[in-house]
């Protein structure tokens, strides 16, 4: 199977593909591109569009990132996750404070997880859309502030990771584990079959 690039400073998505055994280098931005403003939330924006929307820019400069660096022409693997409680997007929070008002919302509730994947090859480009289930357990104030003090929730959709300590606190998922820690594996095989990658 041939390298591909994928477009992400994410660990989990690193290490979830190389689960499915695929061969791949990182093409990440730099300081001279101003990759938070992709997340930005459109007004009355759906979720599932949201993450789609954002999956697809992220492509966009990763491609052009690829170009512009005078690389080999590969594959490129976009991926993005958000969090989601009826039309309330829950992103990355902004600081500690932010990350307890969204458990304290998050807590003793079902909400979705929403992980959009893209790739490009050459100019064929293929996407899909994974919807989970996630059902958090009840917690107290002092739960939430003690999670949050672990520093785990900051750069997390929805202000926790499924695989981390959070998962104490997890009662029901449904639909795919991997999706909800960032990539999900299914969909993704099947793109990389769709460009006769795997």
């Amino acid at each position: 199977m041939n390298s591909i690039y994928l477009a992400s400073q994410s660990p989990r998505r690193a290490q979830l593909l190389e689960m499915l055994g695929v061969r791949f280098d990182l093409l990440v931005a730099d300081a001279s591109e101003d990759a938070e403003s992709l997340e930005t939330v459109l007004k009355n924006e759906a979720p599932s569009s949201y993450v789609q929307r954002v999956t697809g820019l992220k492509l966009d400069a990763a491609v052009a990132r690829m170009k512009k660096r005078g690389l080999q022409g590969r594959a490129v693997l976009c991926s993005d996750t958000t969090v989601a409680m009826g039309r309330t997007i829950y992103g990355k929070p902004e600081n500690a404070a932010d990350a307890i008002r969204m458990l304290s919302e998050l807590q003793g509730c079902n909400h979705r997880v929403l992980t959009a994947v893209a790739m490009q090859s050459g100019k064929k480009r293929v996407h899909a859309l994974s919807v989970s289930k996630v059902t958090f357990a009840p917690m107290t104030p002092k739960q939430i502030k003690s999670y949050v003090k672990t520093g785990e929730p900051m750069g997390k959709a929805g202000a926790y990771a499924i695989q981390g300590k959070a998962a104490a606190y997890i009662s029901h998922i449904s639909g795919s584990y991997s999706s909800i820690m960032g990539l999900p594996i299914h969909e993704t095989a099947q793109l990389l079959a769709q460009l006769k990658l795997l």
